[in-house]
């Protein structure tokens, strides 16, 4: 009776082993410390990102690039792809600060740009784009460089940036150019009203969702360029600045235009123009507010090319 027991007993285990899931192992994870980076806000720590991130892009394995509290200072940073895997992490605890001299990154058009990449989520964290100096010279009417956008997505699929803080950009915030399936979400960004740096600026892509953020950056809170399609925008809080933008269409002869782009549960404060289109074929339907002005909403529609197709439902 006793060896009964014990072969039931052991039976049971066995098929309770079998059946059990593996454990999944973590990501391997690489701290830029590791590298030699330094969190005191001078030291030049891009050498440090840049050999942390050959680790993680080279990986087959799931794998996270980890950046932990304190000030980096961070020069021209390219975190190219194709990686070899699909599922990687960029944790960000500290703040990444841009060079103060606004001429150190060149002609450069970005201080932070990710391309050719699959599969990559960028979480929490601080951009600090130490724009206040360019911003005045160019208020002063001298030469001045154009100015980067803080971080750029290009040619990339899979994208999630979540939990970051933007801040002083020298252009725009961020930029999403020819993706697929990009969400940007619980983002904060933050520029003076005198800045004229947009938040978002899309173009040439196909299905990015921003949704539960908070804008003010005195210009567009979301600047929707061309190529654009399939757009959703939700519960965002925009202000002070100009809105949300779509245009900057036409520039050449042969040009994607914009399509299904949708804003909803967004609240707009300060702002010069809520939403500011250039399209046809557009519904609005239950806005309530007020207004600082004599004119609530204004369509600017062309004599020539008047607007057609707009439906107001309360």
């Amino acid at each position: 009776m006793a060896h009964t027991l014990s072969f039931l007993a052991f039976t049971l285990f066995f098929i309770l082993f079998a059946s059990s899931p593996p454990a999944i192992a973590e990501p391997a994870q690489y701290s830029v410390q590791s590298y030699g980076a330094k969190p005191d806000g001078t030291t030049d720590s891009t050498k440090a990102f840049l050999s942390a991130w050959d680790q993680v892009c080279g990986s087959t394995a799931p794998a996270s690039l980890y950046v932990p509290s304190g000030k980096f200072s961070l020069g021209k940073a390219t975190f190219q792809g194709p990686c070899k895997n699909s599922a990687i992490v960029v944790t960000i605890d500290g703040t990444l600060v841009a060079p103060s001299d606004y001429s150190s990154i060149g002609d450069e058009n970005n201080w932070i740009i990710f391309e050719d990449v699959d599969g990559v989520t960028v979480s929490g964290g601080i951009l600090d784009g130490q724009g206040t100096g360019l911003w005045s010279c160019k208020a002063s009417g001298k030469s001045c460089p154009e100015g980067v956008t803080s971080l750029e997505f290009s040619n990339s699929n899979n994208i999630e940036i979540n939990g970051l803080a933007s801040q002083d950009s020298q252009k725009f915030h961020i930029v999403i150019n020819s993706c697929q399936n990009v969400i940007v979400q619980n983002v904060k960004v933050s520029a003076a009203s005198n800045s004229q740096t947009p938040m978002v600026f899309t173009l040439n892509h196909h299905r990015v969702t921003i949704l539960n953020s908070k804008i003010g950056t005195g210009d567009d809170c979301v600047s929707v360029g061309p190529g654009t399609a399939n757009l959703w925008v939700e519960n965002v809080a925009c202000g002070p600045g100009h809105g949300i933008s779509i245009g900057s269409l036409g520039k050449k002869l042969e040009e994607d235009g914009v399509q299904n782009v949708t804003v909803k549960t967004t609240t707009f404060t300060g702002t010069e123009m809520e939403s500011g289109v250039k399209i046809s074929d557009v519904t609005y339907q239950d806005i309530h507010g007020s207004s600082a002005t004599e004119v609530g909403m204004k369509l600017d529609c062309s004599t020539k090319y008047p607007c057609t197709g707009l439906n107001w439902r309360m």
